[in-house]
């Protein structure tokens, strides 16, 4: 039996952020039609508080596989120029159970969670969305200023984070990457006074954006906090928003900022609308009026994941360009 192994450069090679939104939209269409299953998530926390390894089995139907993505999440290791998310993705086929793919899981982690991102936007957004405001400049708010050029025209990036030298470069290597103009803002409020999309991607425990600051019309990515404890908006930035997710079950258990508003009483389980695969399949309704401000709630899902590693598998074994490049690596096993 022969497997495909990808590392990190073939990973970020043979899925480019065009073609993961359109995968990525297949698993929630599937997800909202009842084509997967999704075990809760599972974790091991290790003693340095924060570490921990990150375990989601999953299997899709369409085309049927099955799998699971073990992650290592560090925090710290941003601080001294490692990625946060380290680990594997493996894809089973469906027919004989064997083993078929193994992929760099924190590249697909990356990058799949900005597209879906995008997907939320192109689905909720307003079409002509072009003022886009990032908190944090880690990997995921570089991954998301990419995705969200592909789904809206944007032509102006406001970019906020702790460190205002950090945010400073991040906006110059920004702003060079793509020829557009990426600016720092000294504040939070600062960043998102004029914005039409908001990605927020940072790791904070606490809220650093405030429903009172949400310009009218908006759309929210809420990326960062997938862990109960982590909280990036506060409960009336949940209040004020049609409210959006990526898998309702997971947004129960995982999503703190949610959970936060539900037990100040301000809301309850009837203020989530739907999934973005919802919205896709027409099972929910998405914006209903230019004024309305728009929240995609992620925790992070492993049909995406999936559909990415079958992506992946498809442009490994049917690509000549792929086979040529020397990036696809196979093991007997």
């Amino acid at each position: 039996m022969s497997i495909v192994v990808l590392d990190r450069y073939a990973v970020e090679a043979l899925l480019p952020m065009a073609e993961c939104i359109e995968a990525v939209a297949h698993g929630m269409a599937r997800t909202a039609r009842g084509g997967t299953r999704q075990p809760p998530r599972s974790r091991l926390d290790l003693p340095v508080p924060g570490n921990l390894l990150s375990m989601m089995p999953g299997w899709i139907d369409e085309p049927e596989a099955f799998g699971i993505k073990v992650v290592s999440v560090f925090p710290g290791n941003f601080d001294v120029g490692l990625p946060s998310h380290r680990g594997l993705v493996l894809l089973f086929e469906a027919v004989h159970g064997a083993l078929v793919g193994i992929f760099d899981g924190g590249t697909i982690t990356g990058i799949r969670t900005a597209a879906a991102s995008a997907l939320a936007t192109r689905l909720l957004s307003r079409p002509e969305s072009s003022d886009l405001a990032v908190l944090g400049y880690g990997e995921q708010a570089e991954q998301h200023l990419a995705a969200m050029q592909v789904v809206r025209p944007i032509t102006h990036v406001t970019v906020w984070g702790r460190s205002a030298e950090k945010a400073a470069a991040f906006c110059r290597r920004m702003s060079a990457k793509h020829g557009i103009s990426v600016e720092p803002a000294r504040s939070v409020q600062e960043a998102v006074a004029t914005a039409d999309i908001i990605c927020t991607t940072t790791a904070s425990r606490e809220p650093i954006l405030q429903g009172a600051w949400l310009p009218t019309g908006c759309h929210l990515n809420v990326v960062g906090s997938s862990f109960p404890q982590n909280r990036e908006i506060d409960a009336e930035a949940v209040l004020r928003s049609r409210f959006y997710v990526d898998y309702k079950p997971s947004t129960l258990a995982l999503a703190g900022d949610y959970q936060d508003a539900v037990a100040q009483g301000l809301i309850d389980e009837s203020h989530i609308i739907g999934g973005t695969g919802d919205v896709l399949e027409g099972l929910a309704p998405g914006r209903i009026t230019p004024g309305d401000i728009t929240l995609y709630k992620s925790v992070g899902i492993v049909a995406q994941d999936l559909v990415a590693a079958q992506h992946l598998l498809n442009k490994a074994l049917n690509d000549p360009a792929a086979a040529a490049s020397g990036l696809v690596q196979s093991i007997a096993f």
